[in-house]
């Protein structure tokens, strides 16, 4: 017994000095890009807008809140993680818009120029139809979405050009 404690020290010396330092991500000096990272409370009433556009738009037919509720998420949240589907139901609810389908009014719309109140025309609402579309389609190329997209752009003579859609 006594002859085995001086080799397990032996032991526990080689192993101890043969292991190398551990080096945690020497590279990565500067974190993560900025334009990745996303605000989890942000983030998280996003995808509630989300939900409830979505609600809005595939079984209510409300068209006029489901827009509401995505322009909501593109304006406080451009980098939400799932906007290709937010410019989707925007577009495809402008439209229904202009063709006076669904359960609401597209006079329920309502757009303010200082105090005025004023609605919009079929043709205004084609038009942001056409911007959010090919927003969709140009910024976001691989998107499941894509294809409706283009299908509906032809239907509206095309995507914007590149240099009048918003970017």
């Amino acid at each position: 017994m006594k002859k085995m404690i001086p080799i397990l020290i032996l032991l526990t010396g080689a192993v101890l000095l043969g292991t190398p330092r551990a080096q945690g991500q020497g590279g990565a000096k500067n974190g993560p890009d900025p334009s990745t990272i996303r605000d989890p409370d942000l983030e998280k009433d996003s995808l509630h807008n989300l939900e409830v556009a979505r609600n809005y738009f595939k079984l209510k037919k409300a068209y006029v809140a489901a827009l509401k509720r995505s322009e909501e998420i593109i304006a406080g949240n451009p980098n939400f993680a799932r906007i290709e589907e937010v410019l989707f139901i925007a577009g495809e609810s402008s439209l229904s818009l202009a063709e006076k389908k669904g359960k609401q009014s597209p006079s329920l719309y309502v757009s303010y120029d200082g105090s005025t109140k004023r609605t919009l025309t079929p043709e205004q609402f084609r038009e942001m139809a056409r911007d959010y579309l090919t927003r969709l389609v140009n910024e976001h190329p691989d998107s499941s979405f894509r294809q409706q997209a283009e299908d509906d752009l032809k239907a509206l003579g095309g995507p914007l050009p590149k240099e009048q859609g918003k970017q």
